[in-house]
């Protein structure tokens, strides 16, 4: 089999939760490899990855997909962002998604479900 690209983190949590139906079902090890290698056309050896990874974690939540959101920035934030996604070992997407995550949900209108 071919080696291809990794999958993203949706599409990982989905082969998991695949995965855990299948070991939820009471179908063996090695059935249960076979169909998620046929199904995701992956290795067997891949599937069986999943499979382990579904009984030590059962489901597991599937994040929701990203876009890419364009926006213009003063240079001095821009590298305050970035200083602060090193310091803090994280993506520079994941630091801005925080802060405006938080800035949303403090700015948010009482009764709405966001607030």
């Amino acid at each position: 089999m071919v080696r291809g690209d990794r999958v993203d983190s949706v599409e990982y949590a989905r082969r998991v939760n695949a995965a855990a139906d299948l070991a939820g079902a009471g179908v063996p090890v090695a059935a249960a490899a076979r169909t998620l290698a046929s199904r995701y056309g992956v290795s067997v050896r891949q599937a069986r990855r999943y499979l382990e990874q579904a009984v030590a974690a059962g489901h597991l939540e599937v994040p929701e997909s990203s876009v890419v959101f364009t926006v213009k920035l003063p240079e001095s934030l821009a590298g305050q962002i970035r200083a602060r996604a090193h310091e803090s070992d994280r993506a520079i997407s994941a630091v801005v998604a925080q802060a405006l995550a938080e800035f949303l949900q403090r700015d948010a209108p009482e009764g709405r479900p966001d607030g």
